[in-house]
């Protein structure tokens, strides 16, 4: 079997917004990514991930899109998109655009024209209802708080938005919907893109009378079409964010029989520090052993011939790794090393979030003034609404909210960090004097370094690519696993606390690949440092 390229890839996300300001607005552009594109060939990546850069008015940070064909003025020009494409592929980097198919801006002509009469020729082209009983056509909520419908005087009809009021959802049961989005991915293939991110593409077959949201009945008759008349043909990588994905529905998307994507991102992971029965901002402790069960779930589910994973701890949506599960205080360093090793060497491709190659940590704040994220301002007015103090509320945005990650780059030790010497959109962390990329290229014990040299691993061993996953019993806070292919066998093993772990093997140590403390001798009654995360090949005695 062919290899495709992106199986043995590495992708870097960026956040446009908060990754360079080139024009001192305090935001950051196109061109400011440009001028970083050394950097990223330095750390080894073969593809961005750029979150969106088209016309909008920023109602969800670009994610309510007003123009698919055009760039938003803050990030500059369609000559600048084309100049960054060019640039990236001359470093032998690609550029992955991603796609919001479930929903426009309520500003996109397209609904503008919808809501001007109910014989519009584009009324069709989003979810119109009438009201049930003098009040909303049914109990459908919204992802961002409230009724998923908002009333129209100018036609007395509601129309349906699973996200913020000014993102009308598209109704993809429209023929005519369907083939413009199609026109609109070719214009962009054209341009010499190398894939696209969906964007809660497992929305697109909803059934909203029927109150059905996420795997509708159509949905990969859509994504089947959508292939055939766009991404066949074309060597591209594509990846659905798809929330309800299990290992079986996640073949239905990537089983290369099936033409419709590459891979999905799956969240059931990252989830596990959610209690049991309410929404993300109620967390409760990792248990690590249902860590293990679900990531040695995918890992041993999806195989190269019926699927494929993706491998992800962070992007623009979660909070920061390293506060998150690992320790950003004391073992900041080390636990960012543990939790990319464990990552890393796992069968799928990896994503590496902006900011997480330097170790960047979460950003607490004390105020609601210092938030920008609509779905965090949505829930702290609502959940002081529900009775639930400030304190409260506030400790939960700063361990979940999405401005965690949406924060701006930190490149060095001056003013802002490097990212403007203008006003940024949003205040910097905090730590960025000891926390940013130019500090982190002078150690050569910085997590740069780590991610590095996992990438190198990926790109030269076939077995980080194809090789079997076959999780080892341990104790519970011990993370570790074998990957086996063509007789040759590696261990990874990872102390996924800040107390030292006793782990005992059998195996003998060919070769030290990696580690994030000094080398292993033996595996004979070894206790893990706080953290150790460490790669060896083995023979098996």
């Amino acid at each position: 079997m062919k290899t495709p390229w992106w199986q043995s890839a590495v992708i870097y996300q960026i956040y446009p917004r908060s990754f360079q300001d080139s024009n001192h607005d305090g935001i950051g552009d196109i061109q400011g990514i440009i001028s970083h594109l050394d950097y990223l060939k330095k750390l080894g990546i073969d593809a961005i991930w750029l979150s969106p850069v088209y016309a909008s008015p920023n109602d969800d940070n670009g994610y309510d899109i007003s123009d698919y064909e055009n760039i938003m003025s803050e990030f500059g020009t369609m000559a600048d998109m084309n100049a960054l494409i060019a640039a990236a592929q001359e470093r032998n980097i690609r550029i992955i655009m991603d796609l919001v198919l479930n929903h426009t801006s309520d500003e996109h002509a397209w609904f503008m024209e919808s809501r001007k009469s109910l014989d519009n020729p584009y009324r069709d082209f989003y979810i119109w209802r009438n009201s049930t009983n003098n009040t909303v056509p049914n109990s459908l909520q919204s992802t961002f708080g409230g009724s998923a419908w908002t009333f129209d005087p100018q036609t007395n009809q509601y129309y349906l938005h699973l996200f913020s009021q000014k993102q009308p959802d598209l109704n993809w049961e429209n023929y005519s919907v369907r083939q413009k989005i199609y026109k609109m991915i070719k214009f962009w293939i054209n341009k010499g893109v190398g894939g696209f991110r969906l964007d809660v593409i497992d929305l697109i077959g909803k059934i909203p009378d029927d109150e059905i949201t996420d795997n509708g009945p159509k949905l990969h008759d859509y994504l089947q079409e959508m292939n055939q008349a766009t991404f066949a043909n074309h060597d591209l990588m594509t990846v659905g964010e798809t929330w309800g994905a299990t290992p079986e529905i996640a073949k239905l998307y990537t089983n290369p029989d099936r033409h419709e994507l590459s891979m999905v991102f799956q969240f059931e992971h990252i989830s596990l520090d959610q209690e049991d029965g309410k929404d993300k901002w109620f967390y409760t402790p990792l248990d690590i052993s249902k860590l293990k069960s679900v990531m040695t779930k995918w890992q041993t589910n999806l195989n190269r011939d019926d699927g494929w994973n993706s491998l992800f701890w962070n992007n623009h949506d979660l909070p920061r790794i390293v506060s998150r599960w690992g320790d950003d205080s004391k073992y900041r360093i080390i636990s960012a090393k543990m939790l990319a090793i464990l990552l890393h060497m796992m069968k799928g491709t990896p994503y590496i979030y902006q900011g997480e190659e330097i170790g960047l940590t979460n950003t607490p704040v004390n105020n609601i003034a210092a938030l920008r994220d609509i779905e965090s301002l949505n829930y702290y007015h609502s959940a002081l609404k529900n009775g639930l103090s400030v304190d409260t509320v506030l400790n939960q945005i700063n361990h979940k909210g999405r401005d965690n990650a949406r924060r701006p780059m930190p490149w060095r030790n001056s003013t802002n960090g490097g990212f403007t010497d203008g006003s940024p959109w949003i205040d910097l962390n905090e730590k960025y004097p000891e926390i940013n990329v130019a500090a982190a290229l002078h150690d050569p014990n910085n997590v740069f370094y780590t991610y590095q040299k996992l990438i190198t691993l990926r790109h030269n061993n076939p077995i980080v690519i194809y090789g079997d996953f076959d999780l080892v019993e341990t104790a519970e806070e011990v993370f570790a696993y074998y990957r086996h292919y063509e007789g040759i066998t590696w261990l990874i093993v990872t102390n996924f606390s800040g107390q030292p772990q006793l782990f005992t093997s059998n195996d003998h140590i060919e070769k030290v690949l990696i580690t994030n403390y000094e080398s292993p001798t033996s595996l004979r009654q070894l206790y893990l440092k706080p953290y150790e995360a460490f790669v060896v090949q083995i023979t098996h005695k």
